[in-house]
């Protein structure tokens, strides 16, 4: 259970570290924060969310410009926004990014 992420950056063939991530619930028209980190040396973020997800739309946005400008890489796209629907709280949401300067893709994960 929960909301977790993960980041490589496939341009490096390595996952993406300090990448800073904001977790939001969308609440009637506005999102919510619901948690924030940086990603660690292995690119994830395991505990955005513990346990139980409500069930709902929530949105990951991801700076990506900051973590390629401190690599001093020129990139197209200053952050990456994912949104994504928690239908099942009893299920594990995982939300892998790939990641190059100029693309990003992503897929639900396990």
């Amino acid at each position: 259970m929960g909301i977790s992420t993960h980041i490589l950056d496939t341009s490096r063939g390595r996952p993406a570290a300090g990448v800073h991530v904001i977790l939001d619930r969308l609440e009637g028209a506005e999102y919510v924060r619901v948690n924030e980190g940086e990603t660690d040396d292995d690119g994830r973020i395991k505990g955005l969310v513990e346990g139980k997800p409500t069930p709902g739309t929530y949105r990951l946005h991801f700076a990506v410009g900051a973590y390629f400008e401190a690599l001093s890489l020129e990139a197209f796209f200053p952050r990456a926004d994912i949104t994504f629907v928690v239908g099942n709280a009893l299920e594990h949401y995982h939300v892998p990014l790939l990641l190059s300067p100029f693309s990003f893709s992503t897929y639900r994960g396990s």
